[in-house]
């Protein structure tokens, strides 16, 4: 089987100006035209077939709005409070067991874009990278520069408890000295990392002639934000309005730096958006399939534990992947029962099925899961499939203010806008010419200018998870 036609329609789309094509024409002939003695049946409303056209309010629902002064936003989040060095491919990134069968002590080199704050007598746990199933407890006897001396406690060498010369991992569990020994040299002293990003000016404009004002229409228009008559120039303005608003939501989702200089000269630098801060600081899943059980999202569980471990998340989404966790959970559900999922009017099988599920609890996690219209609507990303969904951590985090110089706590999403004692740029508008009161100019025209400044603020990014389709 197969729907017809075979896309969905993006006719009628907008156009810039007022024509034949964006009003009703009864001036064509053929029997439709005004000189017929009959008079046709006319609806006045216009229908709405696209429902409620706006996609906006998805950061309303998980974040904050608040006032910056400055051109950039700057935040620093916690480091790791353990000691611990994962091999990684990226060179001098490296860490590399050499000499494992020494009887004097094997060596762990640290590449050199690691900082070594492994001190002589600490006692850590050494494990082969290729499978972290091979372990040793060891003793640090000695630490020079970027490599570390380890003693194996059970076994006579490293050799001896199962490894070669070959890439480990290892972490700080403790410490160990003999008896009327000084105390351990050195310090481990708290880092930081620190981010930014800066607003971006995000601007609209709708004009019409003063004619066109005058203008009486026969099509009642109404829109989502409530205007309603029979003036067209009504609808024109409002839906520049709804937009607009639209855009200021869209714009730090989707928002990227600029790292064209040909763009640089002209003074765009872009802001970083969300999906390009969990694609750049976060975690990014390919091709979830909940159709073939729990096994992906056990995967990312198992993520989630290593980072913040926090309890509460919201997951939202896209038609499809919506469908692919409730695939999943109706097969791990306990009522699953023939192929269906029982959960309304008491579970009844007579009486109804429902096979959505909006929250579960899976391990020591609570998921509330939601429809995300962005990522569905024919307009916007429903356009496209690269992206099917994102899950963001509930609650607030806290974080080092540089311009207060206090900690604060914040939403993990929240978006800054410029602001001052002289002006206020989260959403300005701002009418021009002679049209609608007081003229302004010697223009014959009405014009609506919209303007705001603002960016969006990803904080602990590394609890994110941005679900994506490469196939």
């Amino acid at each position: 089987m197969a729907l017809t036609p075979a896309d969905y329609s993006l006719i009628p789309t907008q156009r810039k100006t007022l024509s034949d094509a964006n009003w009703i024409d009864f001036t064509s002939g053929a029997g439709n035209d005004f000189s017929q003695q009959f008079l046709p049946e006319i609806y006045e409303a216009e229908a709405e077939r696209y429902g409620n056209r706006t996609v906006s309010g998805f950061l309303r629902m998980v974040g904050a709005e608040l006032p910056m002064t400055s051109d950039q936003v700057v935040w620093s989040e916690q480091n790791r409070l353990h000691v611990a060095y994962k091999d990684s491919a990226t060179a001098n990134q490296e860490v590399d067991l050499t000499g494992a069968a020494t009887l004097g002590g094997s060596t762990i080199t640290l590449g050199t874009d690691l900082i070594n704050v492994v001190r002589v007598g600490a006692t850590v746990v050494v494990a082969d990278a290729a499978t972290g199933i091979i372990t040793a407890k060891c003793y640090v006897n000695a630490v020079s520069g970027q490599t570390i001396t380890v003693q194996p406690y059970g076994a006579a060498n490293m050799a001896a408890a199962g490894f070669s010369d070959a890439p480990v991992n290892l972490f700080v569990y403790g410490s160990e000295f003999a008896k009327g020994t000084d105390t351990m040299a050195g310090s481990v002293y708290p880092s930081f990392t620190q981010f930014n990003n800066k607003p971006v000016i995000i601007k609209d404009h709708y004009e019409v002639s003063g004619s066109d004002t005058a203008q009486i229409g026969w099509v009642e228009v109404t829109d989502e934000g409530g205007t309603s008559g029979y003036l067209w120039y009504l609808k024109g303005e409002g839906e520049t309005r709804l937009r607009f608003q639209d855009y200021l939501e869209m714009t730090v989702v989707e928002g990227e730096l600029n790292s064209n200089a040909n763009l640089t000269t002209t003074g765009i630098e872009g802001t970083q958006g969300l999906f390009s801060a969990v694609e750049t600081r976060g975690n990014v899943f390919s091709d979830f399939a909940g159709s073939t059980g729990i096994a992906d999202f056990d995967a990312i569980l198992k993520r989630l534990d290593k980072e913040g471990a926090i309890e509460e998340n919201m997951l939202f989404n896209n038609r499809e992947l919506s469908l692919e966790f409730d695939n999943m959970l109706g097969i791990v559900n306990a009522a699953y029962s023939g192929g269906s999922s029982y959960g309304v009017f008491e579970n009844s099988e007579e009486m109804a099925l429902n096979l959505g599920f909006a929250g579960f609890r899976r391990g020591s996690y609570d998921f509330y899961k939601s429809d995300w219209k962005y990522l569905n609507d024919a307009s916007t990303r429903g356009s496209i499939g690269d992206i099917e969904g994102i899950l963001i951590p509930a609650g607030t985090t806290t974080v080092y203010d540089q311009m207060l110089g206090t900690n604060i706590r914040r939403p993990f999403l929240h978006t800054r806008y410029r602001a001052s004692e002289a002006d206020d740029r989260r959403i300005k508008t701002w009418l021009v010419g002679s049209v609608g009161g007081r003229p302004t100019n010697g223009f014959d025209n009405m014009e609506v200018n919209f303007l705001s400044e603002r960016c969006l603020v990803t904080q602990a990014a590394n609890n994110f998870v941005l679900f994506k389709a490469t196939t």
